[in-house]
């Protein structure tokens, strides 16, 4: 069950506005004749038409002026149905696709969806009965990843666990010029046995010092005995904890959306994440809402609204 908002003040002045982009949005439509492999249709919460312009509603006000679309569906077709879908709506800067490193046909499909600036990365890691780890055991994976890096495009994980923040290090020894972003980090679950968890957070720490490794502050909210908190003081210890971990050069932002509305609404978390940016500088701000993705992504700018390096 989400906690009712009603004790937080959503609509609090947000003090100077700052341009946002969104760093991880989903783009689905189960209305399509062929349907979608995610959500399942009994999900009651997701299985609803998720496209940019209920993006668009949800976000007013919200400074948000961008988003980048992480891929959530394993069909190949899906790259490029989410391509013409960007195509039409410029809130869309970029889009990280969902290619198999290793598969024969991966340098040629990567070829294809490059031609498109919008196509930005490719997302591996803990999704469609694959892990990261597993992959790097296949012949061709690496040399895959070296021609991803070549093209100047960067590679998201996907549904963080200390294994998976292990095989991004081995990445980084491997294919040190791939930019890599390790997705919703406040929803990684440290193990409890001392030692294990100092090995996990020196790994972060090690992670966090190399050239071109980038962490999303995504996917805030987390149910405890079925309850949703909204209130920032729950989340501020392991916020703190990751921000001084990462930095202020190496942090960005992304809701998750729709995905997120499984634990409260978009205005929810984005209130939450808002709230804890305010104790930062100014110049910190920029970075985490749009400035380091910049980086990260190298997302096309395609509207006067969307700020520009």
């Amino acid at each position: 069950m989400v906690a009712s908002a009603a004790a937080a003040d959503l609509n609090a002045a947000p003090g100077p506005s700052i341009p946002i982009i969104d760093t991880h949005i989903h783009l689905f439509d189960p209305t399509r004749p062929q349907g979608v492999p995610w959500p399942p249709k009994d999900n009651k919460v997701l299985y609803h038409t998720a496209l940019p312009e209920r993006f668009r509603q949800l976000t007013k006000g919200l400074d948000i002026v961008g988003a980048i679309e992480i891929e959530c569906s394993p069909w190949l077709e899906d790259n490029q149905w989410v391509l013409d879908i960007a195509a039409r709506d410029r809130i869309i800067v970029g889009t990280v696709g969902n290619l198999e490193p290793g598969k024969p046909e991966f340098r040629k499909h990567l070829d294809r969806f490059h031609r498109n600036p919008l196509f930005r990365g490719i997302r591996c890691g803990n999704l469609w009965d694959r892990s990261l780890s597993d992959d790097l055991t296949k012949p061709d994976v690496v040399s895959d990843l070296k021609a991803l890096a070549d093209a100047d495009l960067e590679m998201d994980s996907a549904n963080p666990d200390p294994a998976l923040v292990s095989a991004l290090l081995r990445v980084n020894d491997k294919v040190p010029g791939l930019r890599l972003v390790l997705d919703h980090t406040p929803q990684l679950e440290l193990p409890s046995d001392p030692p294990a968890r100092q090995r996990v957070e020196s790994e972060l720490r090690e992670l966090a010092g190399r050239p071109g490794v980038y962490f999303k502050l995504s996917a805030v909210l987390r149910p405890v005995n079925g309850h949703v908190p909204l209130d920032l003081d729950f989340y501020r210890p392991r916020l703190d904890d990751l921000w001084g971990i990462f930095g202020e050069d190496r942090v960005m932002y992304g809701s998750d959306w729709p995905n997120s509305d499984t634990k409260g609404t978009y205005l929810e978390g984005f209130h939450v994440i808002r709230e804890y940016l305010r104790s930062k500088s100014p110049a910190a701000q920029e970075k985490f809402f749009w400035k380091n993705s910049l980086h990260a992504y190298r997302w096309v700018k395609r509207a006067s609204d969307q700020p520009e390096g």
